[in-house]
């Protein structure tokens, strides 16, 4: 099902001329188109009349502002960023020095060892998700990586990445 993409329209009125403009903000492109009213009558008081919409942010836009803003604050050589990211088929986690720019480990339901181990059809559960912590805290203290920063990669820290989180803790990682 396609979607149409959210669009501002504003009206701006001025004595003798008229003004519409209507942006598109389809995939963060800004096209802007004037067109006067020219042989209309312009309103009779000389007010200002501006009707603006605001730009509906989806779930997607939200979530990603979110993790920018952690990954300002957090990730160094010596603790570096624990990231989880998650989709409606697969969960990624990888371990990210953001210093050097450079993953550390990392663990997902791709991989083939993961894939082989849990049959599942319609996503990643809790238990799986659970399976990823232990792999990413084996991994991690294997490479000498004790204590890491956590990242939930702007998702809620509830279900999946929660446990996550709480596997990594159980075998060995420090938060």
């Amino acid at each position: 099902m396609a979607m149409a993409a959210p669009t501002t329209t504003t009206r701006l009125q001025l004595p003798g001329v008229a003004l519409n403009s209507k942006r598109s903000t389809f995939l963060g492109c800004g096209v802007q188109q004037l067109s006067p009213n020219v042989g209309r009558p312009s309103p009779s008081s000389p007010s200002l009349l501006l009707n603006v919409e605001a730009k509906a942010r989806t779930k997607r836009e939200k979530r990603q502002a979110r993790h920018s803003r952690t990954r300002k604050k957090v990730g160094t050589p010596e603790r570096p960023r624990l990231c989880v990211f998650l989709s409606n088929k697969h969960l990624h986690v990888q371990v990210v020095d953001d210093t050097k720019m450079h993953t550390l480990a990392s663990a997902s339901t791709m991989q083939k060892p993961m894939s082989e181990e849990f049959n599942y059809t319609s996503g990643p559960t809790v238990e799986v998700a659970k399976r990823i912590g232990e792999i990413i805290a084996k991994s991690c203290l294997e490479k000498g990586i004790t204590t890491v920063v956590f990242d939930s990669g702007g998702f809620p820290y509830h279900g999946r990445v929660e446990a996550v989180a709480d596997s990594a803790r159980e075998h060995g990682l420090q938060f």
